[in-house]
């Protein structure tokens, strides 16, 4: 009954007037506080409850609507003030208006030819994230991926094809063994990309951090030493602004002079912490970014761009080009009537590429690089005041001393039966039970959402990431109510 159906028009703006009808009653439920964070069921509830199945017969446009309206009666409302549990939290209006343009217009990143604006702006932002990384009028290349993962997994085969260009064509047995290196506190896609590059996971080696999760230059030093004396070539070592689970920025001034002693690729993983170079305040955590050859930047984490918004910046330009080039002729043809630099499809890995720079672009123009600025801060602001807070609550303990330096603030809430314990392993076996307890609860009741995870000796802690600029100071308030109602029985 839908256009492109003759006569369809009138049907088409009726059903599309329902499904924006249901998109906005959503949209004003995700920033009510008495509406739950979600609806939980277990998947075979769930599975049971609806039929879910594909048919050979066609639904009703009424049944069409109503699979929209179960759907997000049982989505994660992410936008939820009181939603902590992920690094991309938020529902920005702007971003969601562009990511309805951009499905609407429904066109590929490859070619100016077919996606002139996208083209032009994807190459203005990119410029300009450049400049705030520090590179001199914003030089250098650059690429939207599908998140910070592939970004990284860019990085590493960037630096490889810098150091050995004939891996393009002749694969990893004309090369010698490399190495990567990077923090034991790192995001696991550096390992994940070494494995899908043929590098593996064995050849990145692990950087001892100091107890607050910061990579330890001396003990770079040492492993890369250690590596060249075994005959073994190292090519990256990826630095970590902000890390996933304390929130901690690797001294990159340090690294990178140690870079630049023994010629290694510098890579700064900043998908989390990068949105703080928009800060004033807090832009210093990424002293000696500027250094890095190449940087991992995500928008759709601190600066709340809605999913997904990733960037690789590059400090040299045409280096992504040579290394991913395959003169495809049907699509990068050599003869068009404009500037073939625009057709920016040749330097990704991907061929098919969403539209995800313009979310980005039109939020930047609707606040201003002042109003993410704000956003950042008060994020920043709302995590101190959490700290100060529970430091020194009863019940509370924190996994590290000191003030966090993003908006990670990782704890362990201590029940009443635990309190007069002494430090032994039964309290341990019995406090690594309490964080996922409360957890379930939480999602049961459906009333917050924070994240927790074991790390390293540490048993399982309460790791709250603040990202959603929605959040105010009495949804940290309730969340450590809600903390308390709900563990103090365990």
């Amino acid at each position: 009954d839908l256009l492109p159906a003759c006569n369809g028009e009138i049907t088409t703006m009726s059903f599309l007037q329902d499904v924006v009808d249901i998109l906005l009653q959503y949209v004003v439920k995700s920033f009510d506080r008495s509406t739950k964070v979600i609806d939980f069921h277990y998947p075979n509830e769930l599975l049971q409850e609806y039929n879910w199945e594909l048919a050979d017969q066609p639904q009703t446009l009424e049944e069409i609507l109503l699979n929209c309206r179960t759907t997000l009666k049982y989505a994660i409302k992410t936008g939820h003030p009181r939603y902590f549990n992920q690094l991309s939290t938020g529902l920005d209006m702007v971003g969601l208006a562009a990511d309805w343009l951009t499905s609407a217009a429904n066109t590929n990143m490859f070619t100016y030819e077919i996606a002139p604006v996208f083209v032009l702006l994807e190459y203005v932002t990119l410029r300009k994230m450049r400049e705030m990384v520090g590179w001199p009028g914003g030089c250098g290349d650059g690429i939207f991926s599908p998140g910070g993962a592939i970004s990284n997994m860019y990085a590493m085969l960037i630096a490889r094809f810098k150091m050995f260009p004939e891996v393009k064509e002749k694969g990893m047995a004309a090369i010698p063994r490399l190495v990567a290196f990077t923090s034991e506190h790192s995001h696991f896609s550096v390992k994940k990309g070494a494995a899908a590059l043929g590098i593996g996971t064995d050849s990145v080696i692990l950087i001892r951090c100091d107890e607050r999760g910061k990579m330890i230059p001396s003990d770079l030093e040492r492993r890369i030493l250690e590596a060249k004396q075994k005959g073994f070539v190292p090519f990256l070592v990826s630095a970590t602004a902000g890390t996933t689970v304390y929130g901690a920025f690797d001294p990159l001034i340090a690294i990178a002079d140690i870079c630049k002693k023994y010629k290694i690729w510098m890579h700064v993983d900043g998908a989390w912490g990068g949105g703080l170079l928009m800060s004033r305040k807090h832009k210093w955590k990424l002293n000696g970014v500027e250094r890095a050859n190449s940087v991992t930047w995500n928008p759709h984490k601190m600066m709340g761009v809605p999913l997904q918004c990733s960037a690789l910046l590059v400090r040299e330009e045409g280096l992504m080009q040579s290394c991913n080039q395959m003169h495809a002729s049907y699509l990068f043809q050599q003869d068009k009537h404009y500037d073939l630099s625009y057709d920016t499809g040749d330097k990704a890995l991907q061929c098919g590429r969403h539209v995800d720079v313009f979310k980005l672009w039109l939020m930047w123009r609707a606040k201003g690089t002042t109003g993410f600025e704000a956003q950042i801060d008060k994020c920043l602001e709302l995590a101190e005041y959490l700290y100060n807070k529970i430091k020194n609550r009863e019940g509370y303990e924190m996994v590290f001393d000191g003030k966090p330096q993003h908006t990670n603030v990782c704890f362990w809430y201590i029940p009443p039966s635990l309190r007069s314990m002494e430090d032994n392993e039964e309290r341990m076996s019995r406090l690594m039970k309490v964080a996922p307890v409360i957890k379930a609860r939480m999602m049961e009741y459906g009333t917050t959402m924070v994240s927790y995870q074991p790390l390293g000796d540490k048993v399982n802690f309460f790791r709250m990431v603040i990202s959603n600029p929605a959040a105010t100071h009495q949804d940290i308030d309730f969340l450590i109510d809600e903390i308390e109602r709900l563990g103090q029985d365990l």
